[in-house]
């Protein structure tokens, strides 16, 4: 058994989208298998109307101790060098290589902090 918003990571759609239609809220692998197999009209639309720019599932994994989780990836994620939990210390990451400047974000999915490691730019 998977629970809807897994049947939604597998299908790659917004957990939103199965629940408009209809996906219940635990289904079997072999129902799964079937929707994969022969996807309703709605899924087809919704594959054919991909633009590719952002995906619809983005798993997050600390680099510190290996927890993660998949979230939706909000508009305003860049694409992270580094994803860590909230409450490790900055130095457990490796420090940027020289030339580069790093910048954070917090409050990336449920208790991460997000690191871009880029080139520094003269001031």
């Amino acid at each position: 058994m998977v629970s809807r918003r897994e049947a939604a990571q597998i299908l790659d759609i917004p957990l939103e989208m199965a629940t408009r239609h209809g996906l219940p809220s635990r289904l079997s692998s072999a129902d799964l298998a079937r929707i994969q197999e022969n996807p309703p009209a709605w899924l087809v639309q919704s594959r054919a109307n991909r633009t590719g720019k952002r995906p619809v599932w983005a798993e997050l994994r600390c680099y510190v101790c290996d927890f993660h989780e998949t979230t939706r990836p909000k508009k305003w994620w860049p694409d992270f060098t580094y994803v860590m939990c909230d409450f490790h210390e900055d130095g457990e990451l490796p420090r940027p290589a020289g030339g580069m400047r790093r910048s954070e974000w917090e409050g990336v999915g449920s208790r991460f902090r997000g690191f871009v490691d880029a080139p520094a730019e003269d001031d």
